[in-house]
């Protein structure tokens, strides 16, 4: 699994979790563009990024060059991470993650962990 990470905030922190949880998965750190870029073609099975809300600087070049609908918001300010909203939003097919610096301690094993059930 090959996994980039954009966003504007927390960008090696999340990398580094990521590796904790799991030495095995392929990381790389890019800006939002150059992170988008690299999922539209193919470079990376999943983005993960983080920013203040969630869903602006995090995902909104994803959104951009893979399409809504294969972005999730995962949290939001004052609205944490819900395990069943990552798993069905796993189901579906999202391939990028975005969720707030300040839950990216939950948002990122949470999200793994429904990679990993359901691959």
């Amino acid at each position: 699994m090959k996994i980039v990470v954009g966003g504007q905030v927390e960008k090696k922190q999340i990398e580094n979790l990521i590796k904790e949880i799991d030495p095995s998965i392929e990381t790389i750190v890019k800006s939002d563009l150059e992170a988008a870029m690299v999922m539209k073609t193919g470079q990376a099975d999943y983005y993960f990024g983080a920013c203040h809300t969630g869903g602006g600087g995090a995902l909104a070049m994803a959104i951009a060059l893979i399409g809504r609908d294969k972005c999730e918001t995962v949290s939001m300010p004052g609205k944490k991470p819900n395990e069943q909203k990552v798993i069905e939003a796993v189901k579906s097919g999202k391939k990028a993650f975005g969720f707030t610096g300040d839950h990216f301690e939950v948002a990122v094993p949470m999200i793994l962990k429904a990679l990993k059930t359901n691959l």
